[in-house]
């Protein structure tokens, strides 16, 4: 039996990247879905199909797309992409067109957007660690270049829902009980790691083949089992290695500490008790 027959609608709020990639591959495998995004994409979507040019496959499929946030009505599923700045204008428009036990899953960086949304317009979301290297070259167009697995957790009915959903479109994705421990795992990586990989220009690949890299972050394993203390402690005893400081030549807030100070409550806890404002601004060696 095809998702096509049996799938729910699914609606993808804020089309990009994560939301074009997993979206589509709902729509590959018959299920019946809309794409919410900004005109550009909206346009190249209708007229040409959405290209899905992943390492396994290349191929345009055929799927609605809308620039209108009415169009999420009567979709039982939300995947909820949007920029996390516009959590709170977003859920609030949104709030009134979900049809009656529409599952909601945020599929964002950071560790709180569920609160967020929940704050905004009292919509109860799923949260989701997504592990996907995408990106939207040009509009209608998703380049897939590496994984592509999900994470959502606790189990219950609707995680469950969501789970087989994906899996019927060979997408792996797997439950935990927790969730907000794989969410702070992601979050501590991505500070990491994409503070080393944009000021060092050097790809995930490198960083991992670099025994000096290695001084930033400890192995995933050894945080997931951390409780929060813990995992702060990690992190100020190797928070001197992080490359904190701005480019040859540049002067202003550490680029490290400013994405962290300027993002939500829960990343400036972290940056408070990490004391990033307290670094001194070093140089490359």
């Amino acid at each position: 039996m095809t998702l096509q027959e049996t799938g729910p609608k699914t609606a993808v709020v804020g089309a990009g990247a994560v939301g074009g990639y997993f979206g589509g591959l709902l729509a590959r495998a018959g299920a019946p879905v809309v794409m919410i995004g900004r005109p550009a994409f909206v346009g190249a979507v209708n007229k040409n199909g959405l290209f899905l040019d992943t390492l396994q496959f290349q191929e345009s499929v055929r799927v609605e797309a809308s620039t209108e946030l009415s169009a999420v009505r009567g979709a039982e599923i939300v995947l909820f992409c949007v920029k996390t700045t516009d959590n709170a204008t977003t859920a609030r428009a949104l709030a009134s067109l979900l049809a009656p036990g529409a599952v909601v899953l945020s599929m964002q960086n950071g560790v709180d957007n569920v609160e967020q949304l929940r704050a905004a317009a009292a919509i109860e979301a799923l949260p989701a660690v997504v592990y996907v290297a995408a990106s939207v070259p040009e509009p209608g167009r998703v380049k897939h270049v590496g994984r592509g697995d999900l994470v959502v957790g606790p189990e219950n009915e609707k995680t469950k829902r969501i789970t087989s959903l994906f899996a019927r479109a060979q997408v792996p994705c797997r439950i935990t009980e927790n969730i907000e421990g794989e969410l702070w795992t992601k979050l501590v990586w991505n500070c990491a790691l994409n503070a080393v990989s944009a000021l060092g220009r050097a790809k995930y690949g490198q960083i991992a083949s670099s025994a000096d890299a290695w001084k930033v972050v400890e192995t995933k394993a050894a945080w997931s089992d951390l409780s929060m203390e813990q995992l702060l402690e990690e992190l100020q005893e190797i928070q001197q290695f992080v490359l904190l400081y701005p480019r040859q030549g540049e002067k202003g807030t550490p680029r490290a500490a400013y994405v962290l100070s300027s993002q939500t409550l829960a990343q400036q806890a972290l940056a408070k008790a990490l004391k990033l404002d307290e670094l001194q601004i070093t140089h490359r060696r």
